[in-house]
């Protein structure tokens, strides 16, 4: 057993120590409450160095930060004066540039020691240019990236401990502190400088260092001799993500950033009544229904007389906008009315249908299943989904004056395609019943049938028809695309070799069970 007086040393000694540690965090905070308060972070940092190299016991320190246009660090803030300005590359050259690039902490005891620095990465190098410039001699040090939220900022390097000891565990809990607060002011010192001057949409890219000012004055100059949108540029060949470029976007406008999807459902009663070549040349289209509020997207929503135009166009309702890249509109566009050589443009059909709806709202028998628009809608859905690899069309019929939902069914992911208005539904039906050879008069049992689509429309397709009676005399219908192609045979469907003789031999068995699985469309009945 310990003796008292050996007690009374250890609980001292373990006092000592929390104090100590208190002591630290103490300081560290308020080191960042007083980054935090600054205007000027030169200012503060040249008034706090010696607190900050004093709390790591560190000779000197340096804060890094990125170069955008050269993409380097640049030291920003540095405790030395024998030289100037450092500039490093963000790799593996340099111990900042290492933890720049890797987004990783470096704690090294000697920095001339290669062995230490190859166990870290074989590549990983010491700048001795530094030291051979000043004749300082660097021995220990410890540097983190400074990085605001995902973006990288810069690094911040402590160097030669005091003692000649390494850095300990908790420099680098405090040096993760100090970078992560040093980045928060940082990233706001940017955005105030940004505020203080005239804003781009492309600020938001700039601060976060995903494109050089010189990259984003060569697009600009490239996209107007190309007559290309420059945003397209800086996706094609300056490689920006889209979605952050979309950020940026949203960030300018004020608005929402939409992104194209192939499978987003057409907003069939938006399109009634809008010209195609006028959504083309305007660059804007409606893309949904929002609380009962149309949703435009545009690629310049700061344009005012577009604004008005489209405000006239739909007179007494509220709209919602959102910016959109210049491609992906027109994408938009032609997703919505696709196979105008064929078919009748979706809108001018559902503009028919629109025009006529006011007088049979209340005589709804009297649409006739012959009636050109519903004969043309329902074969451009045919040949949408066809289009778009669709299994499966649903047709689904709502009581009152709830519109006619249709729904496409694509890798059995079910989406909406468009509205009909609600007095046309029986007339859908009852056309799709007739291209099925079923009985348009019985409504309250199940039919099965089957369309051949070339009598109608050219296309050679073949549909699986399913009505199913629902409440209100009302009826939804299903049509399965049927694979047109011919069975491949076994030796092309790209088994290896030991699979193809192993599935060989299974087969030729008198027992068992041989499964093919996949989802709705895959090819199930023809493989």
């Amino acid at each position: 057993m310990l003796n008292a007086s050996k007690t009374q040393a250890l609980n001292g000694n373990g006092i000592d120590k929390l104090k100590s540690e208190v002591e630290y965090r103490a300081k560290l905070q308020e080191i960042g409450n007083k980054i935090n308060a600054a205007r000027d972070l030169d200012e503060i940092l040249f008034d706090l160095k010696d607190d900050i190299t004093g709390l790591f016991l560190a000779e000197r320190m340096t804060v890094y930060v990125v170069d955008g246009v050269k993409r380097e660090l640049v030291s920003r803030f540095k405790s030395g004066h024998e030289i100037g300005e450092i500039r490093v590359a963000v790799n593996k050259s340099s111990l900042a540039g290492y933890a720049a690039l890797t987004h990783k902490l470096l704690n090294i005891e000697n920095v001339y020691d290669a062995d230490e620095l190859e166990s870290i990465d074989e590549n990983l190098k010491f700048d001795k240019s530094w030291d051979q410039k000043t004749g300082y001699r660097t021995k220990q040090v410890l540097v983190y990236p400074i990085i605001f939220q995902k973006y990288l900022m810069g690094a911040l390097q402590m160097v030669n401990r005091l003692g000649g000891d390494r850095f300990g565990l908790e420099d680098e809990k405090a040096i993760a502190d100090l970078a992560k607060i040093i980045g928060i002011a940082l990233y706001n010192q940017k955005r105030m400088a940004v505020r203080g001057g005239r804003t781009t949409k492309f600020d938001y890219l700039l601060e976060n260092h995903l494109v050089t000012q010189k990259e984003l004055t060569k697009a600009v100059t490239d996209a107007r001799q190309r007559k290309e949108s420059v945003e397209t540029l800086l996706v094609r060949e300056y490689k920006v993500p889209k979605t952050e470029l979309g950020e940026s976007l949203a960030r300018y406008f004020k608005v929402p950033f939409v992104s194209y999807n192939a499978s987003y459902p057409i907003p069939g009663e938006l399109l009634s009544g809008l010209k195609v070549p006028f959504m083309r040349t305007n660059v804007w289209v409606p893309i949904r229904n929002e609380d009962t509020q149309p949703v435009i997207a545009i690629d310049d929503p700061h344009d005012l007389k577009r604004i008005d135009e489209i405000k006239a166009l739909f007179p007494g309702q509220k709209l919602k906008f959102m910016v959109a890249l210049k491609q992906d509109i027109l994408d938009f566009i032609k997703l919505f009315t696709a196979d105008e050589r064929e078919m009748a443009e979706i809108d001018d059909i559902l503009s028919q249908l629109q025009d006529e709806t006011q007088e049979i709202e209340e005589a709804e028998h009297g649409v006739g299943e012959e009636d050109s628009a519903v004969v043309q809608l329902v074969n451009k859905i045919i040949l949408d989904a066809y289009a778009r690899n669709a299994s499966d069309i649903h047709v689904e019929p709502y009581a009152g004056k709830q519109n006619t939902m249709v729904r496409i069914r694509v890798d059995g992911a079910c989406t909406i395609y468009q509205t009909i208005p609600f007095a046309y539904r029986n007339a859908v039906v009852s056309r799709i019943k007739i291209m099925s050879d079923l009985d348009i008069a019985e409504r309250r049992l199940p039919q099965d049938g089957k369309i051949k689509f070339k009598k109608y429309g050219g296309k050679d397709i073949e549909l699986r028809v399913a009505t199913i009676p629902t409440q209100g005399g009302l009826e939804d219908v299903v049509m399965r695309i049927l694979a047109a192609g011919e069975p491949i045979p076994l030796e092309k469907m790209g088994f290896s070799e030991q699979n193809y003789e192993n599935f060989i031999k299974s087969v030729v068995k008198p027992y068992g069970l041989i499964l093919v699985c996949g989802p709705t469309g895959s090819g199930k009945t023809t493989t």
